[in-house]
């Protein structure tokens, strides 16, 4: 019996347990804690005691609204243009954008307060309708290969290093839906410690091609190169490869075949720098590649290495089957990369004066129309298309018919039904 119901009976039998026969009384007692499932004393404790009155509802407090709409509005920007980061990671950039926020929403003492003063977990019920609208997708392709595989050895530790310049190196393809011929590659190197990404797109996966691109983004890194770690790959096992390691004395491994874990820092830079930009489209001219090349090495470096913090995995703690994760606080690449005190200190400062002239949201804007000019140079024919899903009645229709049946529905308003005329039997001809 609930708390509620239990009140009700104690007011029906009160004042007749009050005014009746002490054996009469004796009878209502028993009933009263066989219904209720109170002890005898206590049941006789309360029938003696006070009259039920029935308490004052207390009025309902609403929590007001502790962040304005204007705040919200402006919180919502700055997530648009800074690639729609999660919460945590919205919450560190936002004291490092302040100076830029002030100056583009005019925003108030009281309303900076709220912006700066706004939870994580604040930021993702408020953000939770628009954040149904990002996609997700699957990687693209590339292949193992063989040659030098047991000259390289596999990296069998994790990356505990403390010094800057280990980096992972990996492929992103934009084949689109057809692997044939030749198209773009991304080239990513992201450095374990720092977080510090570079990127630049090659055409094909040659090996030379690839070497080259490696260098140019060696000598853009504001830290000396000390290790690399790849997959199995054939455009990283290579003798062009290794010989350029071994002359500059970087120590070259790689991960087991089949296992991405070894390599989990790049391949979620390839989804966060690469693919969630890029799509899946194919791009296989060389005004596409010159376009990527334009992007990587001007705004978009700028905006993951400067403006963007990420978190880092400090260390797992396991409770009996359980392990949890625990990560550091977000940080910029440039901010770890200055905390180490190690790098190039010329390359630093010039970083540092580039992250306070340079406006985060005007970096966002020119990314946003490279990005529009890139996809325009996609080739289409071969990239995926959204599948147009079956209604009853159109399992004999092929992809194109389905796509015009259903465009001819949303004009007329109405649901129309298409089926193939049925092939003719020698009787009815």
């Amino acid at each position: 019996m609930v708390r509620r119901s239990k009140w009700d009976y104690f007011k029906a039998i009160y004042w007749r347990y009050r005014k009746t026969s002490h054996k009469i009384k004796s009878l209502i007692l028993d009933e009263f804690c066989r219904v209720c499932g109170y002890r005898r004393k206590y049941a006789i404790r309360k029938l003696n005691g006070p009259p039920p009155e029935e308490k004052p509802k207390r009025a309902h407090r609403s929590r007001g609204f502790t962040y304005s709409a204007q705040v919200l509005s402006v919180l919502a920007a700055v997530w648009e243009a800074a690639g729609y980061p999660w919460s945590v990671r919205l919450k560190a950039l936002l004291p490092v954008w302040m100076p830029w926020i002030r100056r583009r929403f005019h925003l108030t003492t009281p309303l900076e307060q709220q912006l700066l003063a706004i939870s994580p977990r604040q930021i993702d019920r408020r953000l939770k309708p628009k954040k149904r609208q990002l996609k997700k997708r699957i990687y693209g392709r590339t292949k193992p290969g063989t040659l030098l595989k047991h000259h390289i050895p596999i990296r069998t530790d994790n990356w505990d290093v403390h010094e800057v310049g280990f980096v992972e190196i990996d492929l992103v393809s934009h084949s689109g839906n057809c692997a044939e011929g030749d198209f773009v590659y991304s080239l990513n190197v992201t450095d374990i410690l720092s977080t510090w990404v570079e990127t630049e797109a090659v055409m094909g996966k040659g090996r030379q091609g690839v070497v080259h691109a490696f260098d140019d983004m060696a000598q853009a890194l504001p830290f000396p190169l000390r290790g690399m770690d790849s997959d199995n790959g054939s455009e990283f096992i290579n003798a062009h490869l290794v010989a350029y390691c071994q002359q500059r004395d970087i120590q070259f491994t790689r991960g087991r075949p089949y296992k991405k874990d070894d390599n989990a820092h790049i391949e979620q830079k390839n989804w966060t720098h690469v693919r969630k930009l890029m799509g899946w489209e194919r791009y296989d001219s060389r005004a596409a590649l010159a376009a990527l090349n334009d992007l990587y090495r001007h705004e978009l470096r700028l905006m993951m290495n400067l403006f963007q913090p990420s978190v880092k995995l400090s260390r797992k703690v396991r409770v009996g089957s359980r392990l949890t994760r625990k990560y550091d606080a977000p940080q910029t690449p440039l901010d770890r990369l200055i905390a180490s005190g190690q790098g190039d200190p010329a390359k630093i400062e010039e970083l540092k004066q580039l992250r306070e002239q340079v406006d985060p949201f005007d970096l966002a804007q020119v990314i946003e129309r490279k990005l529009e000019r890139i996809w325009e140079l996609a080739n289409h024919r071969q990239s995926p298309k959204a599948r147009v899903p079956k209604r009853k009645g159109e399992d004999d229709l092929t992809q194109g018919e389905r796509e015009a049946l259903h465009a001819l529905s949303d004009i007329l308003g109405v649901p129309v039904l298409l089926k193939k005329p049925a092939r003719a039997t020698r009787r009815g001809r």
